[in-house]
């Protein structure tokens, strides 16, 4: 019994730790273009308004 408890333990890791890089890899999908349209906005408003 400890046996199939183990490896159902180990099974449940091995996923949390997939599921952790995709949440990762989802963030940075989202983040990345998100920051680099942020510092093109701000460099725009530069242009506008800083003269």
């Amino acid at each position: 019994m400890a046996e199939g408890t183990n490896g159902a333990t180990e099974g449940a890791n091995g996923t949390a730790q997939r599921r952790r890089g995709l949440l990762i890899l989802a963030w940075l999908w989202v983040g990345l273009p998100f920051a680099y349209g942020a510092f093109e906005l701000a460099r725009k408003m530069v242009q506008l308004f800083g003269g």
